[in-house]
């Protein structure tokens, strides 16, 4: 499957695609994902379930990434639900020199 360093994805869910969205993310490389959540229906659309991403769900759905940024929660404006993440795939190993501590793991902000 085709991997990329940045995966970028707002308003839109497709449960069916998440696995794939979060396989997409390169080595070393970041996903930011924004949408709607469980909630929003009480100030408007979407407000059907099946766009609505259910509590903690985002964040299940990146348990292969580590996550560096997560909310949960209530914007006013325009009022709405959303659920928000920024997640990364840890690198591959660099095999520090002989006698050499390994580098800590530089994660691109």
């Amino acid at each position: 499957p085709q991997t990329f360093d940045a995966v970028v994805v707002t308003n839109y869910l497709w449960r069916a695609l998440l696995p794939t969205i979060v396989g997409s993310v390169a080595p070393g490389g970041v996903l930011l994902y924004e949408t709607f959540a469980h909630g929003n229906a009480s100030v408007g659309k979407p407000s059907r379930p099946d766009f609505l991403l259910q509590p903690g769900e985002l964040l299940r759905a990146c348990q292969d990434l580590r996550v560096v940024a997560y909310e949960d929660g209530f914007l006013a404006d325009p009022p709405r639900f959303v659920q928000r993440i920024a997640a990364v795939r840890e690198p591959l190993p660099v095999q520090p020199r002989a006698g050499a501590e390994p580098a800590p793991t530089r994660y691109r902000l």
